[in-house]
């Protein structure tokens, strides 16, 4: 029985996965039961004892990417002692997820802008993936003696961010990223 169990959670986990790729690189909208059985390698038939509907798999997909992001945060909590080398790992997401940047853009936003479009109902869940960011951003800003603006700078980094990505993606020019990005570092090295 445990087995069982076991490998009806490794195959949820497969079709969270398979789904959260494809949002990302196809769009929810564009994305079916077909392609992300077909992707995760489970058999339609089995796909709907995990999941009834396209939403319940995307609400999977936005507590695994809060979930994930929350752990990655967590780590550099544990890893970075100062503030300002926290901060300077978070900028260093655009450098490093840049060429998925140019092709899809950023993964929260894409898929917040989306479900803003479609005025679906799990919109404001995606957006608490920012907010998981805010908040933590937030905290490092305190930590760097800004309290009184903290919560500011950290919206003003999330934003300046997301128009680093978007144009980087409208553009597909990964020199822009590199360059936007040694800018929002010295902006921080100055505060």
């Amino acid at each position: 029985m445990a087995g069982m169990a076991s490998r009806g959670d490794s195959n949820r986990q497969r079709i969270v996965e398979a789904a959260d790729q494809l949002f990302y690189i196809k769009g929810f909208n564009h994305t079916s039961f077909s392609d992300i059985a077909d992707a995760a390698g489970v058999a339609r038939g089995n796909f709907y004892y995990y999941f009834k509907s396209k939403d319940d798999i995307l609400e999977a997909v936005i507590a695994r990417r809060a979930d994930n992001i929350r752990e990655m945060l967590a780590e550099w909590d544990e890893e970075y002692p100062d503030p300002r080398d926290r901060l300077h790992r978070y900028v260093a997401i655009l450098t490093n997820e840049q060429h998925h940047i140019e092709r899809y853009g950023c993964p929260m936003g894409t898929l917040c802008t989306e479900l803003s479009k479609l005025e679906h109902d799990r919109h404001r869940d995606a957006a608490e993936m920012f907010d998981v960011f805010r908040e933590w951003l937030e905290e490092q800003f305190r930590l760097l003696g800004h309290a009184d603006d903290a919560r500011e700078l950290a919206l003003h980094l999330l934003a300046r961010g997301q128009g680093v990505a978007t144009i980087t993606n409208a553009y597909r020019d990964p020199a822009f990223l590199r360059r936007e990005a040694v800018e929002i570092l010295r902006w921080l090295d100055s505060l």
